[in-house]
């Protein structure tokens, strides 16, 4: 890291849900100057049982379509920006921002503009306590007709933020092409942050995203209890594991700061002291040839069988458009010399009403190839086994099945990725723990 670099500091809800977060966020800010641009999420849960703000203020939203008034949730929302800014003692006056909120979104305003006032509102509670200037987000993310970041977004930051001193810009949203709040997916303070990165790239040395954990595991801890922390993870390698369920940073925010080859530094609120994790451009593996296993259930097969299948000019084509006259997204297609598959997650195979799309799969199958045989088989789970030093590790893949074996596993699909950094395995839902602790014991 550059020592005349400054760093972009992405602060995430549990890390502001409180007064005592906050002060736990101005330590951090104040222990390195380089810290100069903090993007701040809405105030997350407090506790256990505790409401997201954001979550309030979509009920809110919620409330006033129906023509109900919003009272005790409008309290709520009140309150917990009140007492946050009394408890810090700040010189702030939140009323009005609070009362313009509530005005519009009585009147009308979209889901869309409810939801980010959690951010809006709270990064003027993060503004004065860490004496840094306000930028409403809707003044420099833009996004274009099509819902996309607009790339426009990067000169206007960038020109906002050329001053000297601190800055704090709400995550979470931005504005549309028609001129309204728009906002991004949940989680989306994670790309905003990027956002913010890459605009100010040549002059940010580093994303940090400060969380409630000193960054990623090499597994899930609810499988593994003494899962390893990982050291450094390239941008690929946690796209793979975000595929399959590793959740700690939205998906999404990669791809802003990783043509500019910024890493994200992955840090705990809670424990600045720990390193954290390190998502960066390239690594050297080392004898790291595995960096993480990640898992998740529900998807289906369909198996498709029919002699003489490799002969039949454009039988692969035929199938994949029986899913796209469905709407149905495919994960991966092995096959064989007379058989092919085709795995699914099971949210495809139902639409938005409940009823479920699968005999219509399989009769349209049926029309479309004329198979010998074709059936679904649900129960799936996927096991995604990542590391980019694993193309060049002899052995790889014979210690990972002989691995299985011996839990006795039964793997019933196998598919590497062209980039050969990962390989996917298909294993009973019932199988799927067991599967994830063998492959941890023999890598980790």
């Amino acid at each position: 890291m550059g020592a005349s670099q400054d760093i972009v500091a992405k602060f995430g809800g549990t890390s502001v849900a409180t007064a005592d977060q906050l002060r736990k966020v101005k330590a951090i800010i104040d222990a390195d100057p380089r810290r100069r641009f903090v993007v701040v999420s809405a105030p997350g849960k407090a506790h256990a049982k505790d409401t997201k703000v954001t979550d309030l203020l979509y009920l809110a939203h919620q409330l006033a379509r129906q023509g109900q008034a919003l009272g005790q949730v409008w309290q709520t929302i009140e309150t917990r920006f009140l007492s946050i800014t009394a408890e810090l003692g700040l010189n702030l006056d939140l009323k009005p921002a609070l009362d313009e909120a509530r005005r519009r979104i009585e009147g009308g305003a979209s889901a869309d503009y409810a939801a980010s006032r959690g951010e809006a509102i709270h990064g003027r509670v993060a503004a004065a306590l860490l004496d840094a200037e306000y930028v409403d987000a809707a003044e420099v993310v833009f996004f274009d007709r099509a819902g996309r970041l607009d790339p426009r977004s990067y000169d206007a930051i960038a020109a906002r933020l050329s001053g000297p001193g601190r800055y704090v810009i709400p995550g979470f949203y931005g504005q549309s092409a028609a001129g309204e709040v728009k906002t991004f997916s949940r989680g989306g303070s994670d790309v905003t942050g990027s956002v913010v990165a890459r605009a100010l790239a040549g002059r940010v040395a580093v994303y940090e995203n400060w969380t409630d954990v000193s960054g990623f595991l090499m597994t899930d801890p609810r499988v593994v209890a003494e899962a390893k922390a990982i050291n450094e993870i390239t941008y690929g390698e946690l796209r793979e594991l975000s595929y399959m369920g590793a959740n700690v940073l939205h998906e999404e925010a990669v791809f802003p700061v990783r043509e500019k080859r910024i890493p994200i530094n992955i840090r705990n609120t809670n424990r600045p002291a720990d390193a954290g994790t390190m998502i960066v451009a390239s690594r050297d593996p080392g004898h790291q040839v595995v960096v993480g296993i990640a898992g998740t259930k529900g998807f289906t097969v369909i198996q498709i069988e029919k002699a003489l299948m490799n002969g039949e000019v454009g039988f692969g084509r035929r199938v994949l458009d029986a899913f796209e006259r469905l709407g149905i997204s495919y994960e991966h297609t092995p096959t064989g010399i007379d058989t092919m598959s085709v795995v699914v997650s099971d949210k495809q195979l139902v639409d938005k009403d409940g009823t479920s799309r699968l005999e219509q799969l399989l009769e349209d199958l049926q029309s479309a190839v004329h198979p010998d045989n074709v059936k679904a088989s649900p129960g799936m789970a996927l096991v995604a086994t990542v590391g980019q030093g694993m193309n060049h590790a002899i052995g790889t893949a014979a210690r990972l099945f002989t691995a299985l074996a011996k839990a006795r596993v039964n793997v019933r699909m196998i598919d590497q990725g062209s980039s050969e950094q990962n390989i996917i395995v298909g294993v009973e839902e019932a199988d799927l723990a067991t599967a994830i602790k063998a492959i941890y014991a023999e890598f980790a």
